[in-house]
């Protein structure tokens, strides 16, 4: 069994993106989205994504609407959604995630958007199989 607290587990991590755990069908990631950052405008094509939010203050941009974020508020984000979450607040937005299926190496831990990016590009942060 896996057990976190997990508002406190997310509200503890400086990483941009870490996975906490992945089964078969779902994986649970935290995110930490600096001051002014943003995830990025992205569409998983098969994953549905339900976001929760902890602390900071955001923008969910989803389907081309936009509404604000706050701690306590959650999001989902169904498959093939166009979609962005960006920080408005002085403070880091942080929040947990979970995907289903996997979006993530079951490992992958991301310091920067860049280096999310990166990895994500260069094909070395897929689910797995």
């Amino acid at each position: 069994m896996e057990h976190f607290t997990i508002a406190a587990v997310a509200d503890k991590s400086p990483d941009f993106r870490r996975v906490l755990a992945t089964g078969k069908h779902t994986q649970l990631v935290i995110m930490t989205i600096p001051p002014k950052g943003e995830i990025g405008e992205e569409v998983h094509e098969t994953t549905d994504q339900l976001l929760t939010f902890v602390s900071g203050v955001g923008e969910a941009r989803v389907a081309g609407e936009k509404k604000a974020v706050n701690p306590g508020d959650l999001v989902f984000v169904p498959a093939g959604t166009k979609h962005n979450f960006v920080n408005t607040g002085p403070n880091p937005l942080v929040l947990y995630t979970v995907y289903g299926p996997p979006e993530h190496a079951a490992d992958a831990v991301h310091k920067t958007k860049e280096e999310a990016d990166r990895l994500e590009e260069s094909g070395q942060d897929e689910p797995p199989a």
